[in-house]
């Protein structure tokens, strides 16, 4: 390797400066966390039944608004990515919605949809006995409120990044849209796939505003980690 190639390689003082400056930023609050935690009753405190069990219902509500965002983000991204339709930024904006609102006005707008008085909750609780609000199934559809855009935004641009011309070359060897899309367009976009679930999983695991106002912090049933702590 020539030496102009060497030195067209090395990182410029500024930037690492900068990225060192960045990284200092997470490093710094975290460390004065560290420093200031209880250690001597810390072990004891994680390993009591309220932490366990606060830990392993954000697990599962975490998880299972994971596996929601996906099956309901994929088909919303590839819509948004490949379909041209009146009101698609409309729709997009909808989507990112949550990411600006603040999470307790979340937690208030699903409030007046799912509660026993809400547009659909009612319906729910009438016909069907179904309560939302206060349990275990409301806060994962807290979590998958707030955690949903993560991975539809991710998706979305993985989509974006492909090369539409290497679908169209599969519908011209005779693959139909379904073949395609599980053959051609799921394998390249697949990592965005995997970040955007990883994203919406913590998201949904540090969720605590949208919960409480609409789950409530009942002990066993929507207690999860971050209400405990």
């Amino acid at each position: 390797m020539s030496e102009r190639r060497r030195r067209a390689r090395r990182p410029s003082p500024l930037v690492v400066g900068v990225a060192a400056l960045a990284v200092g930023f997470f490093v710094v609050p975290l460390a004065g966390l560290v420093q200031r935690a209880d250690w001597a009753n810390l072990w004891g405190d994680l390993a009591s039944p309220e932490a366990r069990s606060a830990l392993w219902l954000s697990l599962v509500c975490s998880t299972s608004a994971m596996v929601l965002s996906v099956l309901l983000g994929l088909p919303l991204a590839w819509t948004l990515a490949r379909v041209a339709f009146p009101g698609r930024a409309l729709v997009r904006g909808l989507v990112l919605l949550p990411l600006v609102l603040p999470p307790v006005v979340g937690g208030v707008a699903l409030l007046s949809a799912f509660s026993r008085r809400g547009t659909v909750g009612s319906v729910l609780y009438d016909q069907l006995g179904v309560q939302l609000t206060f349990s275990t199934a409301g806060a994962v559809l807290a979590e998958t409120f707030v955690a949903l855009p993560f991975f539809v935004i991710t998706v979305e641009a993985g989509l974006r990044a492909m090369d539409p011309r290497v679908e169209g070359v599969a519908a011209t060897l005779g693959a139909g849209r379904w073949t395609t899309f599980r053959r051609v367009t799921l394998p390249l976009v697949a990592p965005a796939i995997v970040a955007g679930a990883v994203l919406a999983w913590a998201r949904a695991l540090g969720e605590f505003g949208a919960t409480i106002t609409f789950a409530g912090n009942i002990e066993g049933r929507t207690q999860t980690l971050p209400l405990a702590v």
